[in-house]
């Protein structure tokens, strides 16, 4: 059997495996809703089961595992209210970042938001390197804002909300939608609109919860008699 030695380097393992396990809930390894199987993943990580516990407990910390009693670890499930609650906040606190960008930011990170939203603007045909840039653009924007506790908050955000099976970029013409609204969004910080930045920023995410609250199921109509 593998050892840590060879798998995961031995300072702050818990902290490896809390990656590790992320990569896999992201990727879609261990779907959200499933249960988790400490020993296996132990065995497969060439690990004790104690340092696993404590990735759990960081992984749960982020709300993308729910620690249910005596029956273990679980993947979180987006409900729907759970997406409507997290796109939510969300556009409030992105689009507050916004206009604190559009009216503090220096010239040289106007032009640093500008150069990334021209990447994303070359990656339309290939949606894992768009998701990938889509959120560069998002996170620099909220770094030069520079809110610590909020970006914190949008970083656990922004992982929980990988866990929606119903994402706004799967949507058919989604991400051609997402790009003209980013366009918008850029053009309102370069002109230096505080107001236009976040209210273009809110609706950014309005648009992205429409496409990705999953459609309720129709409810069976009884029939008479």
């Amino acid at each position: 059997m593998p050892t840590a030695d060879t798998l995961l380097a031995p300072r702050a393992l818990y902290q490896q495996v809390a990656e590790r396990l992320r990569e896999q809930i992201f990727n879609r390894e261990l779907e959200p809703g499933s249960w988790i199987d400490e020993l296996k993943l132990a065995q497969d990580y060439g690990i004790s089961r104690t340092p696993l516990r404590e990735a759990l407990k960081v992984l749960a910390v982020e709300g993308l595992v729910t620690m249910k009693v005596r029956r273990g670890a679980y993947v979180t499930e987006m409900s729907t209210a759970d997406v409507h609650q997290v796109y939510r906040l969300l556009g409030l606190l992105e689009s507050d970042a916004a206009a604190e960008v559009a009216e503090r930011a220096t010239e040289a990170e106007i032009a640093e938001l500008r150069a990334l939203h021209d990447k994303l603007e070359k990656q339309t045909r290939q949606r894992d390197a768009f998701f990938a840039a889509n959120e560069q653009f998002h996170l620099r924007l909220l770094a030069i804002a520079g809110n610590r506790w909020r970006n914190q908050i949008v970083g656990d955000l922004r992982k929980v909300m990988k866990l929606n099976r119903h994402h706004s970029l799967f949507k058919q013409g989604r991400i051609a939608e997402s790009l003209a609204e980013h366009r918008a969004v850029m053009q309102a910080l370069e002109a230096r609109d505080p107001a236009q930045a976040a209210q273009l920023m809110r609706e950014h995410f309005v648009n992205g919860l429409a496409a990705a609250a999953p459609v309720p199921e129709p409810v069976p109509v009884k029939q008479a008699g």
